[in-house]
């Protein structure tokens, strides 16, 4: 009977063959040259798990120069970003590999980034990561492909639980974003985290403050995308590690007593960033700003929070507070200026359908509603309806056929109009023309005035568009 090492290490070397066969030519070109190559890390266990992808990551001992001659004869193009930590990278064909050679680091505890001291062993390389899972290597270049598990990684795959190899105090001590990356691979794989590093993510939190927010940016976006956000997100919390990260959300657990009840808005949030998930092929599959909306559309609710003489909770505004938070927040994450403007207009727009969600929607409601969301619509409507976590199913199924008609409304004035982009009948250069006057100030108040008439009256045509033109010029026009 095969043991669970032979049986991973059968796994791993069929997946990359039927995978990335190609990993095999590459370490012969190693072999040639008189040196080692084992495929390590992530890329074993995703081939043991039959999920392997097309970035593969090596470790050698050859060092980053040698490295580099092997990989400008092998590979299509080769880029160099990673020098500084013994990493060469290349593609060929639709395969990425990062080669990188030995390493023994040593960490300046007030340090954010580590000092990179090559190895002379795997085994050492090995014993620096950050868990057991990651911790395996498939050794390439010896006579039969050797397969290297030293801290028990194969038994944490099967057990589905995230271990560290050793002290979890010192790995996070080293390199705090490895914090960040249990919760990712929480997340990912659906793992259980192991109590001894969860405590250690406690006492060690606070240590995630020295680390760039452009490292902390690229760990929460692969958090965020990944099959179960909740799960990181929720250890996250409980370890006090999103305090540091994003303080908006542990924020969000508002204490309730008997007089003023009101929705549990943390798991609401979480709920919310499930629904929204679960539509998102409404927008053409994973997208990082309706999860980003979701996350953030009620961080507003601690500060507007007002309780109700005789009961009930109050939360005016919160949509407005933030929108405005949700900016502040990501620009703090490093995120890009069109991500921050889009959530944050999310956020902003959350609540525009209950507005009209009692009554009935005029054509000058909806024409507003596209208009405001301009070329966020799909992920409007995707967040409005995940925002609906009651659990009175009378009241979803109304909210529901609520949104549904609205919808419907939105199609049918598109057919009539030119919903997606609402302009007024005449343009500045007609105003201009027609009124006999230059570019000024005047222009633009003449412009807004004819927007507002189209989206309250719908097309005008040219004729009415001159003749309420001038109306308004008559009346606000320079006196003579």
């Amino acid at each position: 009977m095969s043991t669970p090492r032979e049986i991973a290490k059968e796994l791993a070397m069929t997946t990359l063959l039927e995978k990335a066969p190609i990993a095999n030519s590459l370490a012969m070109d190693f072999s040639k040259a008189g040196f080692t190559l084992a495929l390590v890390g992530g890329p074993v266990r995703d081939a043991i798990l039959g999920r392997l992808g097309n970035d593969l990551d090596f470790t050698t001992n050859a060092r980053p120069n040698e490295t580099k001659k092997i990989l400008k004869s092998w590979a299509d193009s080769i880029w160099e970003t990673g020098a500084a930590f013994g990493t060469i990278a290349g593609k060929k064909g639709d395969v990425t590999v990062e080669i990188t050679t030995y390493r023994s680091e040593n960490y300046d505890p007030l340090s954010r980034k580590p000092e990179v001291n090559f190895g002379d062993s795997i085994e050492g390389d090995l014993s620096r990561r950050d868990f057991t899972i990651n911790c395996l290597a498939l050794e390439l270049t010896t006579p039969t492909q050797e397969f290297i598990d030293l801290f028990n990684g194969v038994e944490d795959l099967a057990k589905r639980i995230l271990r560290a190899p050793g002290n979890p105090d010192v790995l996070f001590g080293d390199d705090p974003l490895r914090m960040m990356r249990a919760a990712r691979f929480a997340s990912q794989l659906e793992f259980e985290v192991d109590s001894t590093v969860v405590e250690s993510m406690k006492r060690m939190a606070e240590r995630i403050k020295i680390v760039s927010a452009e490292r902390v940016h690229d760990e929460l976006i692969k958090l965020l995308m990944s099959k179960n956000p909740r799960l990181g997100l929720t250890l996250m919390v409980e370890t006090g590690l999103a305090t540091f990260v994003i303080p908006e959300l542990p924020k969000l657990k508002l204490e309730v007593d008997e007089h003023h009840h009101h929705k549990d808005v943390y798991e609401h949030t979480l709920t919310v960033l499930e629904q929204a998930i679960a539509l998102e092929d409404r927008l053409g599959g994973p997208n990082l700003v309706i999860r980003l909306a979701a996350l953030l559309h009620d961080i507003g609710k601690p500060k507007t929070r007002e309780l109700i003489p005789g009961g009930g909770v109050s939360f005016h505004h919160h949509e407005v507070v933030g929108s405005r938070m949700a900016k502040e927040r990501l620009r703090a994450l490093r995120f890009d200026n069109q991500t921050i403007s889009e959530v944050s207009k999310l956020v902003f727009l959350h609540l525009r359908f209950h507005g009209y969600a009692g009554g009935e929607w005029t054509d000058s409601a909806v024409r507003r509603y596209v208009r405001d969301a301009e070329g966020l619509l799909e992920h409007l409507h995707v967040l409005t309806r995940a925002d609906c976590t009651t659990r009175n199913q009378r009241k979803a199924a109304a909210l529901a056929s609520t949104y549904d008609s609205l919808e419907k409304r939105i199609e049918l004035l598109k057919e009539e109009e030119e919903l997606n982009s609402i302009r007024p009948d005449v343009d500045g250069n007609a105003i201009m023309e027609i009124l006999g006057i230059p570019a000024s100030p005047l222009v633009g108040k003449a412009y807004n005035f004819m927007l507002e008439l189209r989206l309250e009256h719908g097309p005008l045509g040219d004729e009415r568009a001159k003749a309420e033109l001038l109306k308004w010029w008559a009346l606000n026009g320079p006196k003579k």
